[in-house]
């Protein structure tokens, strides 16, 4: 009982929450503040000088010294520029001071930030903006606040900004929606979202052998072990003392920064783990995602371990992805998605729904851009990540009721009567009567939407950006339909509305096997797309649909758009150029003279043996240096020739290079890897120089 009281003191303790900002801000000005939280109104300068002395008096009394803006440019990470609050009053003396003005507003020097054209690289103003509807935190001895992060001319330059305008974007096109259905009292709608969190753990000092993993987060090459993850004894296995211990670490100081996290335990594959927080607004679980990675990392070392959030760090076994839950939610905390227990609420289900499976349809390659980077391209399609084709999983309840709307009868198989959607006639709908569906890009899982392509180092800004987007113009595309319908006609529209959307894009559902290879044909047949790379992907997400959807919802201009795919594109290179000119490094001064010097002592083995013994007794010596020497011709070859493309991909620019690097640099690698893994089986462990696959994936 004692350890749950401290949990609730200890839980958003070091956060800047309402219940805090009482003890320290006039009520006058809280009123002010949650005004303008609701009706979006810009705060006055009077009501941010209030609330920035009330933060910093909290922040100095939790022993904070400094403050920054908190925000997260382009590079998928987070950014902070730290300043004191001390301000000088003259003869040598200072104050703690910090005004609205610097909660508000912040001039981060941007030149060294990803800005993929919006700004020269000479030019150096970027400004970060307060988010009021994210809270300040204490990290590290500093006031954390939230902001978003913009060029000198206005554009985005940051994950964020595009997020809150989808968010926005959303919440006008359901009140639309709720409003034909009745709904007068919903002030706003958001998307919510539980991103649940992957990850390694591995010994730090065998990490800091590896300069592969120091480098790119992932193991470059390695041999199977002789267990992986056959017998599935490690998933939901007991947790080992020294994980146990990371563990409640992490969690606690995920619990003084308010973050929900929920769920802990074993995932498939040998050093593999899970954290899943509760859900949350959408805006919060995207801050909340990011300092959930950060505290993991640091929280690791403190442990004598290292946290990898690579996609696929380990050759053959699962990799790790950042399952994204999904649903949509009013400000009286009514989920949209979730069918209801009345014929009316189910009518308003399966609208949402429709629109859903509708925007996924037709934005099926925007989504998919959203989860296309290096990383995530050795993950999907296999070790029960999904496949690149976007489809729905419904399960077959709920596809048995849209089948009877598309055919007008019973979805129950009995009664024959056609059923008329409307405000007040539809039989109940049941929740989670089905299974689900661990091969499918997006899972139903009762009352919301599993998107399980996200890899599990990206921010989740991006795909939910997107989520919320296509959603909002499906809505704005319902409610322009309904709007215009007379109240006695709105059931029979309704019915037609939803019964059409469903017939037009069924081809996205499939309850299928992701996996079975019936499917890339059959997905053919339907039409969907099927851009396994990174760089197929990213070939359309300037597609003239996709940049008028960002337009017309003002979530982005073509600018930034034009802006974001160049970044992508080069971050996409560079991962694959640092990688390759890593696994050349690795292979010329470690891997080949290990191999030789392993070769030298065979062949004065085989010296020595001749001496005392006839050819026959030096067969297996003779053969192994014969496949040791095969090993090393063709790793010194195809390094060379590694090489060789890496300096031809550097003259080329923007997609041709991104194909450049899939077609050509990363089928090398594969093949480096192959051959350094044969040579791995041949050389005993006191001659191989890096610690094996065994040593990293069951030292902890």
């Amino acid at each position: 009982m004692e350890k749950d009281m401290d949990l609730t003191k200890e839980f958003a303790s070091c956060v800047f929450t309402e219940e805090t900002m009482e003890k320290y801000v006039p009520s006058s000005e809280i009123v002010k503040y949650r005004k303008c939280m609701e009706t979006g109104e810009s705060l006055s300068m009077d009501t941010a000088d209030a609330i920035a002395k009330g933060m910093k008096e909290w922040a100095i009394s939790m022993g904070a010294t400094h403050y920054c803006h908190w925000f997260q440019p382009l590079t998928g990470g987070t950014a902070e520029k730290h300043e004191g609050f001390i301000s000088p009053t003259g003869k040598g003396k200072v104050i703690m001071d910090f005004s609205g003005k610097e909660l508000v507003k912040g001039e981060p020097d941007a030149s060294s930030f990803p800005s993929g054209g919006l700004r020269a690289t000479f030019e150096a103003r970027g400004y970060s903006a307060w988010d009021p509807t994210s809270y300040a935190f204490i990290a590290d001895g500093s006031l954390c606040v939230p902001t978003v992060f913009f060029s000198y001319s206005g554009e985005s330059l940051d994950q964020k900004t595009p997020l809150l305008r989808s968010l926005s974007a959303l919440n006008r096109q359901a009140l639309r929606i709720l409003r034909i259905f009745g709904d007068k009292e919903t002030k706003y709608v958001t998307s919510m979202v539980g991103p649940e969190q992957e990850y390694f753990l591995i010994d730090k000092e065998l990490f800091n052998k590896r300069e592969d993993l120091k480098i790119c987060g992932r193991t470059l090459f390695g041999s199977r072990p002789p267990k992986t993850q056959e017998l599935n004894d490690h998933y939901f296995g007991s947790i080992k003392p020294r994980v146990s211990a990371y563990m409640k670490d992490f969690e606690k100081e995920l619990w003084k920064l308010g973050v929900l996290a929920k769920t802990k335990h074993n995932e498939v594959a040998p050093s593999q783990h899970e954290m899943a927080p509760i859900y949350t607004d959408c805006n919060s679980a995207n801050d909340q995602n990011q300092l959930t990675m950060n505290v993991m990392r640091q929280v690791a070392d403190r442990h004598g371990l290292v946290c990898l959030l690579a996609e696929k760090p380990f050759d053959g076994v699962n990799g790790s992805g950042k399952h994204n839950n999904w649903s949509v939610a009013t400000d009286k905390g009514k989920n949209l998605l979730s069918p209801g227990k009345t014929p009316s609420q189910n009518a308003q289900f399966l609208l949402f729904l429709a629109a859903f499976v509708s925007s996924v349809d037709e934005y099926q390659d925007l989504l998919r851009s959203t989860v296309a980077y290096a990383g995530n391209d050795n993950r999907l399609g296999g070790h029960e990540a999904p496949p690149a084709i976007i489809s729905i999983f419904l399960g077959s309840e709920l596809q048995s009721v849209i089948d009877s709307i598309i055919q007008d009868r019973s979805y129950d198989g009995t009664d024959v009567k056609p059923i008329k959607i409307g405000i007040d006639t539809m039989p109940f709908i049941p929740r989670d009567t089905t299974d689900r569906n661990r091969t499918s890009p997006i899972a139903f899982t009762g009352n919301k939407f599993e998107f399980r392509m996200p890899g599990s180092s990206q921010s989740i800004a991006g795909p939910n950006t997107v989520l919320n987007t296509i959603m909002a113009e499906k809505l704005c595309e319902y409610a322009d339909i309904l709007d215009k319908v007379a109240s006695e006609a709105i059931n029979d529209k309704l019915h037609d509305l939803i019964k059409s959307e469903f017939t037009a894009h069924s081809r996205i559902l499939f309850n299928g096997n992701g996996y079975d290879k019936s499917w890339v044909e059959e997905a053919r047949k339907r039409g969907l797309s099927n851009f396994a790379t990174t760089a197929q992907a990213m070939h359309h997400y300037l597609d003239p649909k996709n940049v008028e959807l960002m337009k017309k919802h003002a979530v982005m201009s073509e600018s930034e758009m034009t802006a974001r795919k160049e970044i992508y594109v080069e971050k996409y290179c560079n991962v694959l150029s640092i990688e390759a000119h890593t696994l050349i490094d690795m292979v010329r001064r470690e891997i080949i003279p290990a191999v030789s010097e392993f070769e030298g002592s065979l062949f004065r083995t085989i010296a020595d043996m001749r001496a005392l013994f006839d050819g026959a007794f030096q067969q297996v010596e003779r053969d192994t240096c014969t496949k040791l020497m095969s090993c090393n011709i063709r790793m010194a070859d195809l390094v060379e020739k590694l090489g060789e493309a890496l300096d031809k991909a550097s003259s080329l620019e923007g997609d041709d290079m991104a194909d450049y690097y899939h077609d050509k640099v990363l089928s090398l690698m594969e093949r480096i890897r192959s051959a350094v893994n044969e040579a791995e089986v041949l050389i005993p462990a006191k001659y191989w120089p890096y610690p094996t696959y065994s040593q990293l994936l069951f030292s902890v």
